[in-house]
């Protein structure tokens, strides 16, 4: 790819998520690692209260403003190790991860490969500590995050339902702590 078609790339990226209506930012030159490079672009962008979903084939195309859609076509683990190498790369950023609770309460006779799929999950997400909410919790949390922040979508080719990952990002180098002791200082 030549230098005026990565600049073009990293300039759509921009008005995507500047942008009031959900867009997909589509595969390019037909590789299927293209979404990396475009999630490079973007990442440097996110911030404390940004999200970042690692989502199943059937994730709805939602039209919130803010919203942002990647289609990977790749497998739901190997987006989630990608996209959790790059965020422990960052310096500005760290994760906070959600998966749906309905995922534990599957079964092999509902859905073949579950038990496989959540064995895969949990070994990508080690030393994470993910929280499990209901489904509907996060569409909430997502809906109210999307209208003042950007949330990036990255569709996988993944047809386990509620295997969604979804991560919240927060401030790498601020904690909550620190956020505290400024306030009561500021009194």
């Amino acid at each position: 790819m030549n230098r005026c078609a990565s600049s073009l790339i990293a300039l759509a990226s921009l008005f995507t998520l500047a942008g009031h209506a959900a867009t997909p930012l589509s595969q390019s030159k037909g590789t299927a690692m293209y979404w990396t490079q475009e999630f490079e672009h973007v990442l440097p962008l996110l911030g404390h209260r940004n999200w970042i979903l690692v989502v199943d084939k059937a994730y709805p195309y939602q039209s919130a403003p803010g919203i942002t859609y990647l289609d990977t076509k790749a497998q739901l683990p190997d987006v989630l190790s990608r996209v959790i190498a790059d965020i422990q790369t960052s310096t500005h950023v760290k994760p906070i991860f959600y998966t749906d609770q309905e995922l534990g309460f599957l079964s092999e006779d509902l859905v073949p490969g579950v038990d496989a799929f959540r064995t895969e999950l949990k070994k990508r997400l080690e030393g994470n500590d993910p929280k499990t909410m209901l489904h509907e919790s996060v569409f909430k949390k997502l809906d109210d995050a999307s209208k003042l922040f950007n949330v990036i979508v990255l569709k996988t080719e993944c047809t386990i339902p509620y295997s969604s990952v979804f991560i919240e990002l927060d401030c790498a180098y601020w904690s909550a702590e620190k956020e505290k002791a400024l306030r009561a200082k500021m009194k």
